[in-house]
């Protein structure tokens, strides 16, 4: 061997030493499946298109979708009080980074709801990280007679179950907090569901029932006076809507924003999880999004993986006593 081949040894060994650390620090899902991704992932929406909830996640797909190389498909799947797009990811979805759902409360809840429970919140889903909540109230028509919502409370109380109100489903968190204000108040009034936020607006300006109690699709035909808001939901007055009062200043001790975020089948490789986590958790702080989330008034909760995962199993155990405290069901 000369000097030559000599020098090239100890390089050639340096290399391969590097070679296989890299190998050892690469995600076991590269190893096994090559580049992830190498096609489009599916994000599933449970409400139709033009909500709040749909456009922050389709801000979260464009900007994540431009950052790993792969475009971001946001597919509408409403229905079942939002649970239909969720619960057909974990029943049907392969468990190899695709196919992903927005997970929020109402698929924590619903299950408990059934006298036999089709899906574990817990177990059935990868859940990935954590990212935003609504800003929740009720909106009256323009031209409706309540002014304020003790008005509301005072006509309901007159005249059982003849005041409706719309929410985005069955099981909703939206619909649980009017369930526990009407405990609160001894009033009964009408439910009448809807598959979205947006179709619940539309029932209240056609007349078709009295009040919205949802996430913020109705702001903006508050703001130009199409509608008023008799309440919201969050902890302190809303900076865009400061005459209208919290439920806290209402006499109730309630606060509800409906933190969510998104999650994908059970046994998702934590390799592609911290991947979706990392890419998703830049577009969720960029500028973009956070405009986004500023047009909705939708704060920003995020939690990483582990902590997301923590709060899944211990709001899972709250909704389930809320649920059986308030006897809701869907059985009938």
């Amino acid at each position: 061997m000369n000097d030559r081949e000599s020098r090239a040894v100890p390089m050639t060994r340096r290399l391969l030493v590097l070679s296989g650390a890299a190998t050892i620090a690469m995600p076991a899902i590269a190893r096994a499946q090559g580049r992830y991704p190498d096609r489009p992932i599916q994000l599933v929406v449970p409400w139709p298109a033009g909500g709040s909830a749909d456009v922050q996640l389709r801000s979260i797909g464009d900007l994540a979708g431009r950052a790993i190389g792969q475009p971001v498909v946001i597919q509408n799947r409403p229905g079942a009080g939002g649970t239909l797009g969720p619960l057909s990811v974990a029943q049907q979805g392969r468990p190899d980074g695709y196919t992903l759902t927005q997970m929020h409360l109402s698929v924590l809840r619903r299950p408990w709801m059934m006298r036999t429970p089709q899906w574990d919140p817990v177990a059935d889903f990868t859940h990935i990280i954590g990212m935003t909540g609504w800003l929740f109230g009720c909106a009256v028509k323009a031209d409706s007679p309540f002014q304020t919502w003790p008005q509301m409370i005072a006509y309901a109380r007159a005249n059982p179950g003849k005041l409706t109100f719309t929410t985005s489903g069955i099981g909703t968190t939206n619909h649980l907090a009017m369930e526990t204000i009407q405990e609160k108040d001894g009033v009964q009034l009408t439910h009448v569901p809807y598959r979205g936020s947006n179709e619940a607006v539309t029932a209240v300006l056609a007349g078709q029932v009295d009040m919205v109690c949802d996430s913020s699709t109705w702001a903006p035909f508050v703001e130009n006076n199409q509608m008023r808001a008799l309440s919201v939901w969050t902890a302190e007055r809303v900076r865009r809507f400061p005459t209208v009062p919290t439920l806290v200043e209402l006499g109730y001790d309630l606060t509800v924003t409906s933190p969510y975020g998104v999650s994908g089948p059970k046994g998702m490789d934590e390799g592609v999880v911290r991947v979706l986590h990392d890419v998703m958790k830049d577009a969720l702080m960029t500028p973009e999004n956070t405009e986004v989330r500023s047009r909705f008034d939708m704060p920003l909760v995020y939690q990483d993986t582990q902590t997301y995962r923590a709060f899944i199993a211990e709001r899972t155990e709250y909704e389930k006593a809320m649920v059986r405290r308030l006897n809701l069901s869907l059985d009938g």
